[in-house]
């Protein structure tokens, strides 16, 4: 079984990376999908969508869960019955999953591809004129996809609502909070990149409020908007 890679978030908490190689049968063997998710692997037209759904399957079963651990919302946001966080993504050949007992987290994993330069404006003010931002737009594309997964607010706008900004080899960002006080007016996160093969891609947490994670990502915000690097 192709697990590719296994990064630790704490003791907590881990995401884990597929590379689908196997066939659609062999994926299958040892799975048991609950009926909805039986419909939903039939409903896929795509071989490799359909073995992409299986393998994350396998990555559930290293944590300890089967197929009727899951069920997911009204937004199609996965849960586990058990109270623990989880968020699944696949790009092309890539699955990936993260799962944490007590924080809530997103995953998203994307090919790097060129075509992120023509459709870099819709999701970010970045100016995309070089190939060699590639890495950077998918990164930030990943950044906004982790926290939209996070927060699982309709209507939530890539450009308009999720600001995300560098700091060291990580990432922060933020979105307008709902219904809080004015001083505790945005909602943050804690974003990591990875690369994987011709991939990139990010698992991020959201920080507590009035946590010390929480404020250094506030510092960390007004340095990236002085230097105006937030994107």
């Amino acid at each position: 079984m192709p697990l590719f890679q296994t990064i630790p978030i704490d003791t907590q908490g881990r995401v884990r990376l597929w590379e689908v190689t196997e066939t659609e049968d062999f994926l299958s063997e040892g799975i048991v999908l609950t009926p909805h998710c039986q419909q939903r692997l039939e409903g896929m037209k795509s071989e490799l969508h359909r073995r992409a759904f299986l393998s994350v399957r396998h990555l559930m079963a290293l944590e300890g869960y089967a197929d009727a651990d899951l069920y997911y919302d009204a937004q199609g946001k996965p849960h586990l019955k058990d109270g623990s966080f989880i968020s699944i993504s696949h790009s092309f050949s890539m699955t990936a999953l993260v799962v944490h007992k007590n924080i809530p987290v997103g995953i998203d994993v994307e090919m790097q591809r060129d075509k992120i330069l023509r459709i870099a404006h819709k999701f970010t003010s970045l100016q995309a004129l070089h190939l060699e931002q590639v890495g950077l737009l998918t990164h930030i594309w990943a950044c906004k996809e982790s926290i939209y997964k996070i927060a699982a607010s309709p209507g939530l706008s890539f450009l308009k609502h999720i600001e995300v900004w560098p700091s060291a080899d990580a990432f922060y960002g933020r979105i307008p909070a709902q219904n809080v006080t004015e001083q505790d007016s945005f909602v943050y996160f804690s974003l990591h990149p990875f690369e994987a093969l011709s991939y990139g891609g990010v698992w991020g947490t959201r920080l507590a409020a009035r946590s010390a994670g929480e404020a250094l990502a506030q510092t960390s915000y007004a340095k990236a908007q002085a230097k105006n690097t937030l994107y």
